[in-house]
């Protein structure tokens, strides 16, 4: 067996139809969404016929369910095989042919400039629902904020965790660089035409995981405050030691994301672009994504079907 992988993970190289990462250790399975209608997934694609997938890196665990389903490879095989080059790349990738068909979430709007300017037409379908959530330490008895008092926050109009009932701590508010999938969401959801204050640079990590650990290890006294996307820090980079805040008193969770009672929710989708032939391997894909059968995967793999 272990030979077998061997030679096709190296044909994978050659064909390019995959990316390979070393071995993965950050995706962590969350439970299969329940009442989920179990339909039996058939193969359809052959490994050397799939598609250059590439997309965000809360996604990097759908992209290893659908890679299984698609072509029935093991899923722990799949897990180590995806990769990513992470929201603004993928965009990128996708638009000069680098990358036949995206997972991800939506592009930044510096990204959407460059999208422009290259020119590709793609058909761009949402998928799933997730939702941007913010994150302070859990020793910090700030329950609940509202989404004025986050704006507030991050224009530098309050500045102290004892303006919102919490302790005589300075609030150290993290951001992230401009072009991720999680700051566009940040952008839109919450600070809309408000432009927040700048972040010192060590408060505005480029990786997504780098962020959650800076606010795990900032000062240990729960002064930091950050966001994230739910997916990915419930399941992919649960940090001990930090919880999320309630926004306008709902919390956020599996539940509330997919009733929409939570207030800052977005889709993430699946994307190829708009000259794909009929019958392409990406085009079916795609397809085969907004079938029942492709739904069911997507709510197995944890996410939130978006409602149809």
């Amino acid at each position: 067996m272990k030979k077998l992988l061997t030679i096709f993970l190296s044909l994978c190289l050659l064909t390019g139809c995959v990316y390979i990462p070393a071995e993965r250790t950050d995706i962590q399975k969350p439970e299969a969404a329940e009442n989920t209608e179990t339909i039996e997934t058939q193969p359809f694609l052959t490994l050397e016929d799939y598609p250059k997938m590439d997309g965000s890196t809360a996604n990097l665990p759908l992209m290893a369910a659908v890679l299984s389903a698609a072509t029935g490879m093991e899923r722990a095989d799949a897990e180590n095989t995806v990769d990513c080059t992470t929201t603004p790349y993928a965009w990128e990738c996708l638009a000069r042919g680098e990358a036949d068909i995206l997972l991800v979430y939506e592009a930044a709007e510096d990204t959407k400039a460059l999208l422009d300017e290259i020119g590709t037409e793609m058909e761009i379908t949402p998928i799933g629902l997730d939702a941007l959530v913010f994150i302070v330490n859990e020793q910090n008895p700030v329950q609940s904020m509202t989404q004025e008092e986050l704006r507030a926050v991050y224009t530098g109009q309050i500045t102290n965790w004892k303006e919102l009932g919490g302790e005589d701590l300075d609030i150290t508010a993290f951001q992230r660089v401009a072009t991720s999938g999680s700051q566009s969401l940040f952008m839109k959801l919450l600070m809309k035409d408000t432009a927040p204050m700048e972040a010192p640079k060590e408060f505005a990590p480029s990786g997504m995981g780098e962020l959650i650990e800076g606010l795990a290890a900032y000062n240990n006294e729960g002064s930091a405050l950050g966001y994230s996307v739910f997916y990915y820090a419930s399941y992919m980079y649960a940090k001990p030691g930090l919880r999320f805040l309630a926004v306008d008193g709902v919390a956020p969770s599996d539940e509330t994301i997919a009733d929409r009672t939570y207030p800052l929710l977005n889709p993430f989708y699946v994307a190829i672009r708009a000259d794909e032939p009929e019958g392409s391997p990406a085009r079916q894909l795609r397809d085969w994504l907004l079938t029942e059968e492709g739904t069911q995967v997507i709510a197995e793999a944890g996410y939130i079907p978006y409602p149809q």
